[in-house]
């Protein structure tokens, strides 16, 4: 008898035991689960119901399951006025500068909007009896990057005509660290809207709601402004994209190494477009004290890119490390440093460098010899007192 209760007894506390582990092993998983805004539709399906809804989308905007938002709001029965496209246009496979006419959804019939070329802010008329804009484009975390500057001029829209604007955050490969030079109000552009660094470590939604209450949209309206967030996104982790956010940043590697490297279209010296390593290989028919050889031809994403035909000398970079946690100058000044060609400056006649770079003091100091460091550490007071701001509007663990 004695044998038998105690057999039971360890039976029971073995079912116990074992029937925990479920639990336990799916609150572990629940505390690490990732989901973007886009996969949290139990917060923004009940503030679209009964309104009529503007879609700000690309070929990035997608559930897990990789489904577009369009088609899933469709599904849910979402009032869609229009679709509201930024620059690659709304399924992404236009070049940078492309002008990208408006058009149609062949799935859903929807009518498209540009907003690239002359249209980049919204006119009055494309928000007419819109109630909300939802806003759902992955960004990559870098100032000349433009789809912040598409997000700033849809806001001072949105204010403007008393509409709404949601946000529907995605993470930042560049999340977590800020660096670069500062942008001054003189080169400001569409590459450039705000003074903020190169790398401004925020989220899309962080920064919209940055604009918003620092008052940086003009005449210093403010949106009527809602962020969905992320579920249990962290600063320092690095989350992959759900697609390509255009057509010249096809992985990983390319988009971390975009921020050292888009200095580059300033100059005479290519970034790879119209190769296979778009923003993984740097060079020119000027440097030829390089060793790696490559000749930009058409592509789909680059029609017609620089340099095409001509044979570059340059570096492959794309084995470096996967998480460029700063910007590197090093690439730039050592091309700079072998450019021999004295028929042709090696900076653009048109200066783009300086609006790529803020203004035209990281010219000077390249010009000037300056080293990375000198260079670098000129940066330190702005990026301090942007720092400031910054932390104000920090959503996730930083």
């Amino acid at each position: 008898m004695s044998l038998s209760f105690k057999n039971k007894t360890l039976v029971f506390i073995l079912l116990i035991y074992f029937s925990s582990i479920p639990f336990i092993k799916s609150q572990n998983q629940s505390k690490d689960c990732f989901a973007t805004a886009a996969d949290r539709p139990e917060l923004y399906l009940p503030l679209l119901k009964n309104k009529n809804v503007i879609v700000a989308a690309n070929q990035t905007s997608l559930l897990k399951n990789k489904k577009h938002l369009v088609d899933f709001l469709v599904e849910n029965n979402i009032k869609i006025k229009s679709i509201f496209a930024p620059e690659h246009g709304f399924r992404g496979v236009a070049d940078a500068g492309e002008h990208v006419k408006n058009g149609t959804d062949s799935k859903t019939g929807l009518p498209i909007v540009s907003l690239y070329g002359d249209n980049k802010k919204p006119k009055a008329e494309y928000l007419k009896g819109a109630d909300v804009i939802i806003f759902d484009i992955q960004d990559v975390g870098v100032r000349f990057y433009t789809y912040i500057s598409t997000l700033s001029y849809i806001m001072e829209a949105a204010a403007e005509n008393n509409v709404e604007v949601i946000v529907l955050d995605r993470p930042n490969p560049h999340d977590g660290y800020i660096d670069g030079p500062m942008m001054r109000d003189q080169w400001k552009s569409f590459i450039g809207l705000h003074n903020v660094p190169v790398v401004y470590g925020l989220t899309i939604g962080e920064y919209g709601k940055m604009v918003n209450g620092e008052k940086w949209l003009k005449n210093g309206v403010t949106a009527k402004y809602t962020l969905i967030p992320m579920l249990n996104y962290h600063k320092q982790k690095r989350y992959g994209v759900s697609d390509k956010p255009s057509p010249n940043l096809p992985n990983d590697k390319s988009i971390n190494l975009y921020p050292s490297l888009c200095f580059f279209e300033g100059t005479q010296v290519s970034v790879g477009r119209g190769t296979d390593l778009p923003f993984q290989i740097y060079g020119s028919p000027w440097t030829k004290d390089f060793q790696y050889q490559f000749t930009p031809k058409p592509t789909e994403g680059a029609k017609d890119p620089f340099l095409n035909g001509k044979l570059c000398y340059g570096e492959n970079l794309s084995q470096h490390s996967q998480d460029l946690r700063e910007l590197n100058l090093e690439w730039l000044l050592k091309s700079y440093k072998n450019y021999k060609n004295p028929q042709q400056d090696y900076f653009l006649k048109n200066l783009f460098f300086d609006k790529l770079a803020g203004s035209d003091e990281l010219r000077k100091q390249i010009i000037a010899g300056k080293s990375e460091k000198e260079i670098k550490d000129s940066w330190k007071k702005d990026l301090e007192n942007f720092e400031k701001i910054r932390l104000k509007y920090i959503v996730y663990p930083n």
